[in-house]
């Protein structure tokens, strides 16, 4: 007789989000980039600003006494039916909620990208290099759910709003155009979106733009990379 029980999510579908999860995610987001915004530098990077932006997501949600959830590293996709060791991608961040835990493949990911008012290349690439992988399958394969996290380098954001979301219908049609939604406190838009994913699945995606344009210096740089992991 077996000892464990199957490795079968309880209660929810391991890949589903209820409203108070999805709103979770959101404020974490949106309090964690204003935690981060002071330990930034001007002109630092998407992947190092995003590595103190889950730093940052982590210190607030300790604060949150949130035990229900946990904050991921950079989340490696690998191809688990072959031996080939090549990453087939790497997420930002990735949240899991406990009807989540004990399943690789179930997870919130989180893909960040920087967009400011004006640059067709950086707001491009937050569609072909953030948003398509979700519609191509290649991150949150069956979700119901995933976020993108825009670091607006420059305002406007309605003018890189505007951009992401012309490029987006053109891409993938009128139907995957964004939709604003209740903007939270700390954020500049939150807007929402479905794509049609590897053909048949439909994935939603919600988008929230935070204010990156004035990220005071800090001392030292030394005080970047040692911001505490909590």
């Amino acid at each position: 007789m077996p000892l464990l029980t199957p490795d079968a999510p309880f209660g929810l579908p391991a890949f589903s989000l209820s409203g108070d999860q999805i709103a979770t995610v959101l404020d974490l987001l949106c309090r964690g980039c204003d935690e981060a915004r002071p330990h930034l530098t001007p002109g630092m990077l998407e992947v190092p600003t995003t590595m103190v932006v889950r730093k940052a997501v982590r210190r607030v949600k300790k604060s949150l006494g949130l035990t229900n959830l946990q904050v991921r590293g950079e989340h490696e996709l690998e191809d688990m039916a072959t031996n080939d060791p090549t990453i087939l991608g790497r997420i930002d961040i990735t949240l899991q909620f406990l009807h989540q835990f004990g399943d690789e493949d179930a997870y919130v990911a989180v893909e960040c990208k920087r967009v400011r008012a004006g640059d067709p290349t950086l707001n491009g690439s937050y569609v072909t290099q953030g948003v398509d992988r979700f519609a191509t399958g290649q991150y949150a394969t069956g979700h119901d759910w995933g976020f993108m996290l825009g670091y607006v380098l420059a305002l406007p954001a309605s003018a890189v709003v505007d951009a992401v979301d012309a490029r987006i219908r053109k891409t993938y049609g009128e139907p995957a155009g964004l939709t604003a939604e209740s903007a939270h406190s700390l954020a500049l838009a939150v807007l929402e979106g479905a794509l049609a994913q590897s053909g048949s699945h439909v994935i939603r995606i919600k988008h929230v733009f935070v204010d990156m344009s004035q990220a005071a210096p800090l001392a030292s740089p030394s005080e970047i990379t040692s911001t505490p992991i909590t």
